[in-house]
């Protein structure tokens, strides 16, 4: 039973290291699902999309300042989403975390 659970958090820390390693935190979720993994699955491939919105849009404004602020704001949710992982915790990201889960429900 505790190696449902190492499993879980191993996928859990997996997806947050780039998108190479969210696609193979993916297929081992797949193989083996646990809330863990799934959830912070999730989490991961959320804060990734908020990256790339806000990466485009300020790409679109060209204003450093804001791109800055945007990438300072998306490493905080990655930490807080690494952190919440290797501790083994469901605990969602600020702002959109929740809403992840709901959006993202299908994987």
């Amino acid at each position: 039973m505790e190696k449902a659970s190492d499993d879980g958090k191993t996928v859990a820390i997996i997806s947050y290291i780039t998108l190479i390693g969210w696609i193979i935190a993916l297929i081992m979720n797949n193989g083996n699902k646990t809330p863990l993994g799934t959830f912070h699955v999730r989490q991961s491939l959320g804060i990734m999309c908020v990256g790339v919105v806000f990466a485009i849009i300020s790409g679109f404004l060209d204003l450093w300042i804001l791109s800055s602020i945007v990438n300072i704001g998306v490493l905080v949710l990655w930490i807080l989403g690494l952190v919440s992982a290797v501790q083994g915790e469901m605990k969602p990201v600020p702002l959109l975390g929740e809403q992840f889960q709901e959006w993202f429900k299908g994987i």
